[in-house]
């Protein structure tokens, strides 16, 4: 258990203690929160209960304070308790308690700071990125690919059991769309005349596609059927993108363990005693009384939970809206035995919320979905925006900009402001080999830090080495911590003891953004650590060791932050 939920758990007794001694009196106990001071003069760990008391208890909050601090029980690793201004008390750690810590770190290595739930495992799906298979993926597609396996790896380090989901847009007009426009382009390629649908694909991946189908069957579908053309070229083309798809977030790191069909949402299925998954919710809709019919179309009532107006199910042409098949899948989510349904969005959809947690609310599931929004990601170079690319002309894609950038880079410039701010991406800051980017600073602590365990093991500038072995080759179990007392090192300790919390409070908020924070938090730490203390060069044998096997639990906390962001944490720069 963390200082800080020992010390929360003996606030709690001390505040019965003196609510039973009648020290003052409350209706409700508030709940014990614990912060750190800005000010590292006013201890480890600072408590505001007794000015939250203070109202409705009627008394002056230093002397709730003082009563609490009078009827705290023996702690083994507080130094000293003080009431300070006016009513916040102050706690002091021993110093053995901040020390421990990097102990605990070296111990634990990659599980550190991980989390279980009160209430046991909490099964967790997030859906995110979820592009309509007619083009590539552009910059918000890359922020959602960045946030989505960030707030999975951050919620699993928590205790949340997570599943990771892509849902493909694969049905209805715009596929068509998408299959007519590539016959154009076909057809074009072919010397005929031929022009690209009303709302159909323009972009130059679109000849690219249509390319690619000349070179396999050449004129083989010129004189085709025209819908059956369409087909053909339909199918190509999605296969086509869903290969790129796929292939670009297995490079940048993503896991999905499902790519979910929108199309089998209207494919009969045994599970559903051959309805498909769409008929059997609209079947429960509809026994529940939230459909009707009017003006020839299908509503669902989606203004009895909370949305502003019915939403149409089936347009009076007999076609199904986009919000139909979300009706189904969301639904279908749950059935799959998921407990909260995450799914990331862009801005733009906001005003879609609100209709599908209608459906899950009718269905029987209030509050099970949550929606996070993400802004637009503003793309420069140099401080001037950037609009197009270089190299077609056209808007810049995802892939284009980890090719120019690195995987790494894109991953911490997208995650490092929260979802509600939109990111201005300066693509030349993003490359900087040096500490004016930030990703360059964190990993180079890391890559510092292994440095020195090498030389002092003995070991070579080689890269993917077993740093844990090489950090016991140099670092004895017996290692004298009680010779770290300089306050930079303290500095780091405490750093490293709010990890727990952070993750905690991080995947509670689906706030990947802090761990970006952190890690810069703790690599200026370390920086100012080791200008300010020798390590190799320390005054004796017993000090180096310790001050190594502090850089060691700073790697591992490192990595360990660097990891959940889903970026690498070099052995060397």
């Amino acid at each position: 258990m963390q200082s800080r939920e020992k010390l929360a758990e003996l606030i709690g007794e001390a505040l019965d203690a003196a609510l039973q001694a009648g020290a003052f009196s409350l209706d409700q106990k508030p709940e014990i929160a614990l912060e750190r001071p800005r000010d590292e003069g006013h201890g480890d760990w600072a408590c505001t209960v007794a000015m939250r008391c203070a109202k409705a208890a009627k008394k002056n909050p230093r002397e709730i304070a003082q009563a609490i601090v009078s009827a705290l029980p023996e702690c083994d690793f507080v130094e000293k308790v003080e009431v300070a201004g006016p009513g916040f008390i102050n706690f002091y750690l021993k110093n053995d308690a901040l020390q421990n810590i990097i102990s605990t770190v070296r111990t634990q290595k990659g599980d550190f700071g991980k989390g279980t739930l009160d209430n046991g495992p909490v099964k967790v799906n997030i859906e995110y990125i979820s592009a309509n298979p007619t083009g590539p993926m552009h910059l918000g597609h890359g922020r959602w690919a960045a946030l989505g396996s960030a707030m999975a790896n951050l919620m699993r380090h928590a205790g949340y059991d997570v599943f990771e989901e892509f849902y493909v847009n694969d049905h209805g007009v715009q596929m068509d769309k998408f299959g007519y426009s590539i016959a154009a382009r076909y057809l074009q390629q072919l010397g005929q005349d031929a022009e690209v649908p009303e709302g159909g694909y323009h972009g130059l991946y679109v000849n690219d596609i249509a390319k690619a189908i000349i070179d396999r069957d050449g004129d083989k579908w010129l004189n085709a059927d025209e819908h059956d053309r369409m087909i053909e070229f339909r199918e190509f083309g999605y296969a086509y993108i869903m290969k790129i798809f796929r292939d670009i977030t297995t490079r940048f790191g993503n896991h999905f363990e499902r790519w979910q069909s929108e199309r089998e949402m209207y494919l009969p299925s045994d599970e559903f005693d051959g309805k498909s998954p769409f008929e059997f919710c609209m079947n429960e809709l509809r026994e529940k009384g939230d459909l009707y019919e009017k003006d020839d179309a299908v509503w669902f009532r989606s203004s009895q939970y909370g949305d502003e107006k019915d939403r149409v199910i089936r347009k009076a042409d007999g076609a199904y809206t986009y919000f139909a098949s979300d009706v189904a899948y969301h639904y279908m989510k749950k059935l799959r035995g998921f407990d909260i349904l995450i799914d990331i969005w862009g801005a733009d959809h906001h005003g879609y919320i609100a209709r599908v947690a209608a459906v899950l609310s009718a269905m029987g599931y209030p509050g099970a979905l949550e929606v996070v929004l993400g802004q637009l990601v503003n793309l420069f170079r140099n401080g001037k925006p950037v609009r197009m690319s270089k190299r077609t002309g056209e808007m810049v894609t995802f892939e284009e900009l980890i090719d120019e950038v690195g995987i790494d880079a894109t991953r911490y410039y997208m995650l490092s402001r929260s979802t509600e701010q939109p990111i201005d991406f300066d693509i030349e800051e993003a490359k900087k080999q040096d500490a004016s980017n930030p990703v360059y600073y964190d990993q180079y602590a890391h890559a510092r830090i292994c440095k020195m365990l090498r030389d002092e093991a003995g070991h070579s500038d080689e890269d993917n080495l077993d740093m844990d072995a090489i950090a016991s080759e140099c670092i004895p179990e017996d290692v004298d911590l009680s010779l770290l007392t300089d306050p930079s090192e303290f500095a780091l300790m405490r750093k490293m003891g709010e990890f727990g919390d952070l993750i905690a409070l991080a995947a509670r908020d689906r706030a990947p953004f802090r761990l970006t924070h952190y890690a810069q938090e703790l690599a200026s730490l370390f920086h100012q650590f080791y200008t300010n203390c020798p390590v190799l060069k320390a005054d004796t044998v017993e000090l180096k060791q310790a001050r190594l096997a502090l850089c060691d639990a700073t790697r591992i906390v490192m990595a360990t932050t660097l990891g959940i962001l889903g970026i690498s944490a070099p052995q060397r720069m």
